[in-house]
């Protein structure tokens, strides 16, 4: 069963009137970084490439070209015990020519999550940081987890 956007409302902060959605609420872009090395996925260990920060223009917008993108989500989310969240692009940013990848958010995770935007067009897009880019709803779990999340990106961005 997936919540209603005003009760996945009480675990995200900050929040305002126009980001709550009917099963979910709205995320907000805050940073964006492009890739500037290989990344790593071994079987015991990874390594995840770090990026440069992108800066924007003067009126506060990302001008990004086609490719991948490292964002981060101005919200804290903090997923209950109770819940797994499932992150999803807005439909104006897809029909724009952009996506968002997400991974699930496990019960006990907190922080402010990260993403991969995905530049398909190939004139770009302009997005202003703070404009509303994803949405994250929740799903009530049956049972209880026999554990939370505990791990690398607990707390991540706070």
């Amino acid at each position: 069963m997936f919540l209603r956007g005003k009760d996945v409302a009480e675990h995200v902060a900050p929040i305002n009137e126009k980001s709550v959605q009917p099963a979910g609420i709205d995320l907000s872009l805050d940073e964006v970084r492009v890739f500037d090395s290989s990344g790593t996925l071994d079987l015991d260990q990874r390594d995840i490439p770090g990026g440069k920060s992108l800066e924007t223009d003067q009126q506060g917008f990302f001008d990004l070209g086609v490719g991948a993108y490292r964002i981060r989500f101005r919200e804290i989310v903090e997923i209950p015990s109770w819940a797994v969240g499932f992150c999803y692009p807005r439909s104006s940013l897809l029909r724009m020519g952009a996506l968002i990848h997400c991974a699930v958010w496990d019960p006990g995770y907190k922080g402010r999550g990260e993403a991969l935007l995905v530049v398909l067009n190939r004139h770009g897009i302009k997005v202003r940081r703070g404009a509303r880019i994803a949405q994250i709803v929740f799903a009530r779990l049956e049972a209880l987890p026999q554990m939370v999340y505990k791990g690398k990106y607990l707390y991540e961005g706070l």
